[in-house]
């Protein structure tokens, strides 16, 4: 699991420096690139005067076990994994860094307007798992689900803000799609197989990252001002830091989760029934 995470984490990193922040940052998420016949869309954020966030998202406490999955009945999944897999609820790397937590800049760019991605963010549905199992994608960018394991799957989106969806990939094939509108989080489901499962985070800004087992963090080439900063888990909720950023320097970022937020506030989508969509509704997952 820790080392899909890290493949998962290198992809959207190199992802982030192809892309380039328009906002002069050199990672840290994802990046503005805009685009049209004329180039690059012009970032509203001057590098020259541009800081810097890090730090770590990290998990005290003794960490729930991860539920085992079975995937005896598809075969083609399971021939992928050399060990049992197991769910991506609660992983935490030996350092004590928190993966799979959604960071992101929440209030202070309100004034900016930043162009969109014009590179699509990969959703890849692969040994019957998502991978990866968090990400984010700026409003208007387009984000690829793929079906790489050539058996059916189906990606059940159920956002609050957004329209929601219901895809079927019976085969190796792609879809792109994309929220105009931001969000957090947006969850998926996959209902033929019931242990698949997916969050994306959308927000309006570049500003954002996603931890891998190191629970590191990242938000480069910040324009100077006061920021709140958000961080996001499945299950223990949200915790958030006020920072302030200064030209040329960089601003300390620091969350730690613990075993007894579990019955944390998570504002997310209910699940559609493809049969009676007039039943969506927000539920509050705890």
């Amino acid at each position: 699991m820790i080392d899909r995470l890290w493949k998962a984490r290198g992809v959207a990193v190199i992802t982030a420096l192809l892309l380039a922040v328009g906002c002069g940052g050199e990672g840290g998420g994802s990046d503005a690139s805009g685009g049209g016949d004329s180039g690059p869309a012009a970032s509203p954020v001057d590098a020259a005067t541009a800081g810097h966030a890090s730090g770590m998202v990290s998990f005290s406490g003794m960490a729930p076990a991860n539920a085992e999955i079975d995937m005896s009945t598809e075969e083609v999944c399971a021939a992928k994994h050399s060990m049992t897999p197991s769910q991506e609820t609660v992983v935490v790397g030996d350092g004590g860094g928190l993966a799979n937590v959604f960071v992101y800049v929440k209030e202070g760019l309100e004034s900016l307007d930043f162009p969109t991605p014009t590179q699509a963010v990969v959703l890849d549905q692969d040994g019957c798992e998502y991978i990866p199992h968090v990400l984010g994608v700026q409003t208007g960018q387009d984000y690829t689900l793929k079906n790489t394991d050539g058996i059916l799957h189906n990606i059940n989106a159920s956002p609050t803000e957004n329209r929601g969806f219901n895809v079927s990939q019976p085969a190796i094939m792609e879809t792109n799609r994309s929220f105009p509108t931001a969000e957090i989080m947006v969850p998926l489901i996959c209902n033929v197989h019931g242990w698949m499962n997916a969050y994306i985070g959308v927000v309006d800004h570049p500003y954002f990252s996603v931890t891998g087992a190191d629970g590191s963090v990242s938000l480069q080439g910040l324009p100077p001002g006061d920021y709140v900063v958000e961080a996001w888990h499945e299950l223990y909720g949200t915790l958030t830091q006020n920072i302030t950023i200064v030209t040329g320097e960089t601003a300390e970022l620091s969350f730690e989760f613990n075993a007894d937020m579990s019955a944390a506030h998570v504002p997310l989508g209910e699940p559609i029934d493809p049969m009676h969509p007039e039943s969506h509704r927000t539920v509050d997952h705890q």
